[in-house]
């Protein structure tokens, strides 16, 4: 497995931070952390999906982002004089495999290999980086076009080959994900299917045409 975030370091320095990992495996429904527990860890994802999820206002669980192989969460927690809390529960929609690096362990590795800093700085980057765009997109663009977004970046990270792509999710879900209601984004869903791109079945939906998908994510 290939993690982006470690590309900027040369391979023995990709082998030393992969060397201060544990693997842990993680069943269907299984939660990986809990919303508000102590953050102590970074999860470097291996193999399958994981739901992100938090408690709303009124008390409601809502899945803000799925993330897939190649993805990771706690950085936060790797920062010196810190004692975060986790933002979110995260538990596997599928059976699915991290590597967890422990902030302990990560602060040694910053005292002995300066590498360390430069992939923190990489992880934090790049979050601010999706949140701002997150936000732009939340503020700025119509419903359809979130729909069309979040839909295309899923049949990107459930593909397996050439072909159509199974989202394995509810409408419920991905609404919650675009910030829509069911209805709404039951409406777009229904002209993609109308048009050939999609077709829908109870739990899921099914890309059948990724580049015209594409087309409309823009």
């Amino acid at each position: 497995m290939e993690w982006s975030l470690l590309a900027a370091l040369d391979e023995a320095e990709r082998q030393q931070v992969l060397a201060t990992t544990r693997r842990r495996s993680f069943t269907t429904g299984e939660v990986l952390v809990h919303e508000s527990d102590p953050a102590d860890s970074l999860h470097l994802v291996e193999s399958g999906r994981l739901a992100v999820q938090v408690t709303t206002a009124d008390g409601d669980t809502a899945t803000i982002n799925v993330l897939g192989p190649g993805s990771y969460f706690g950085e936060l927690s790797l920062l010196d004089g810190r004692a975060p809390r986790r933002s979110a529960t995260v538990l596997a929609l599928e059976p699915s495999v991290t590597r967890v690096l422990g902030a302990t362990a990560f602060a040694d590795l910053r005292r002995r290999h300066r590498a360390a800093d430069h992939m923190l700085l990489v992880l934090l980057a790049r979050r601010v980086e999706e949140l701002s765009s997150r936000l732009v997109e939340a503020t700025y663009d119509a419903l359809d076009q979130r729909v069309h977004r979040r839909l295309h970046e899923l049949a990107a990270m459930y593909a397996v080959g050439p072909g159509p792509v199974t989202v394995p999710l509810r409408q419920e879900v991905l609404a919650e994900l675009v910030g829509g209601s069911r209805p709404s984004v039951n409406q777009v869903l229904q002209r993609l299917a109308a048009e050939g791109v999609v077709s829908l079945g109870r739990g899921r939906v099914v890309v059948l045409d990724r580049d015209r998908l594409a087309e409309r994510a823009g």
